[in-house]
């Protein structure tokens, strides 16, 4: 199997003090920052995929911001692949999918932000793409939800998403069990 990383969505804005702070953002970064750094040791694909707001009335990654570029914990090298996007799933009018089987994937690890939305749209759609999923919980993070009258705190959503998402559409890891096992 060829093994690839994406990185989703890891931007400023998503930090403290950006325009849509999320919880554990800074600690997700760190654990996508180790995965990184193993596919960078062993030379694997990897490709980093940054938001741009383009709908109406988007409060942020906004083009030209500090918001939107990509978060120093996981900053890009000079090569290594970007592909920009502006819906919540990452193949979604993208050149992904192409770049991917281009380079013989078949299996895509996971890391990013935010779990309720784009890792969860971008990981259902690589399983339905025929990619195997591996996605690596502690290197994610989200943030509080309202359905009317009840908040949904950030570990609740988070655990939720994840939950639906494992086992038929990706295998869910921590990243201590994804460095231990990867083959």
């Amino acid at each position: 199997m060829t093994t690839a990383l994406l990185i989703i969505d890891i931007q400023n804005d998503y930090f403290p003090g950006g325009r849509m702070e999320l919880a554990g953002s800074l600690q997700a970064s760190l654990q996508a920052r180790e995965i990184l750094s193993f596919f960078r040791g062993k030379g694997l694909p990897l490709v980093h995929i940054q938001h741009l707001a383009a709908r109406p009335g988007a409060t942020f990654f906004l083009p030209d911001t500090e918001g939107v570029k990509i978060h120093h914990n996981v900053e890009p090298r000079p090569g290594e692949t970007i592909i920009q996007k502006n819906y919540p799933n990452a193949f979604r009018d993208t050149p992904l999918l192409e770049h991917l089987r281009g380079q013989g994937v078949d299996q895509v690890v996971v890391c990013g932000m935010m779990t309720h939305m784009c890792v969860e749209a971008t990981t259902r759609a690589a399983f339905d793409y025929g990619l195997a999923v591996t996605v690596v919980h502690n290197a994610c993070a989200t943030r509080a939800l309202a359905f009317r009258d009840l908040v949904i705190p950030a570990a609740q959503v988070h655990g939720a998403f994840l939950a639906a998402l494992s086992p038929i559409y990706a295998k869910v890891v921590s990243t201590a069990d994804f460095l231990a096992n990867f083959r």
